[in-house]
């Protein structure tokens, strides 16, 4: 059960995660993904990746960090319907829980590419200027790899989207010095400092940093 707010701010915070619902299918790939281990993006961050997928008509989706589904579901659910989600992941037993979860919300088996390897491995694989949306959730000190790797795999107007931006509330903390969060705070600056760049930061979930490719 959800904690009860305290202040104004927290309520009003606590206003706009809930706001995003989640169906039969999410709450059962949430589910799996708990009993594995795997913590998925929450709601409303995931609303945000539905939200921006169908803002730019996505038809080629890059995920850094299958998880057991959750994120996948929403992207798929706001990409174009000839749409395709290429993701990566190092556990085949998440991927394996993840074709489960696209599956049972009706996505055909040719809409989603699993690899599995370690991110920085794939990454280079795959064709500068081929995508429209990179979504990152994957290990935090690699976030700045990510970050690279994205601006190169996406084409001009595509969208780059990090999770954990906040990261547990530590960010915003400048005595918080864990490697993690020192690595998320670094991502926002190199973000925010890049000017082929414009981003986004979006308080949902446990913080979405979005951005768009302005040039190459």
């Amino acid at each position: 059960m959800a904690e009860t707010p305290t202040s104004p701010l927290e309520a009003t915070l606590a206003y706009a995660e809930e706001f995003h619902t989640e169906d039969e299918i999410l709450w059962a790939a949430r589910q799996r993904a708990a009993e594995v281990g795997v913590t998925s993006i929450l709601p409303g961050g995931g609303a945000a990746l539905c939200f921006l997928a169908s803002a730019i008509n996505t038809k080629a989706v890059v995920e850094i960090g299958t998880g057991c589904g959750v994120s996948g579901l929403w992207l798929l659910r706001g990409m174009r319907q000839d749409g395709t989600l290429t993701s990566v992941d190092v556990e085949p037993e998440y991927q394996r829980l993840a074709r489960q979860s696209f599956a049972q919300a009706g996505f055909a088996g040719g809409r989603t590419r699993l690899i599995t390897g370690r991110a920085l491995d794939v990454l280079p694989r795959l064709s500068d200027g081929g995508y429209d949306l990179v979504f990152c959730d994957g290990a935090k000190h690699e976030y700045a790899d990510y970050l690279a790797e994205s601006i190169r795999l996406l084409r001009v107007g595509g969208i780059v989207v990090f999770d954990g931006a906040l990261w547990q509330h530590r960010v915003a903390d400048p005595t918080q010095r864990d490697p993690d969060t020192v690595a998320v705070r670094e991502l926002g600056k190199l973000i925010r400092d890049d000017e082929r760049l414009r981003p986004l930061m979006i308080p949902l979930g446990d913080g979405v940093l979005a951005a768009i490719k302005l040039s190459g």
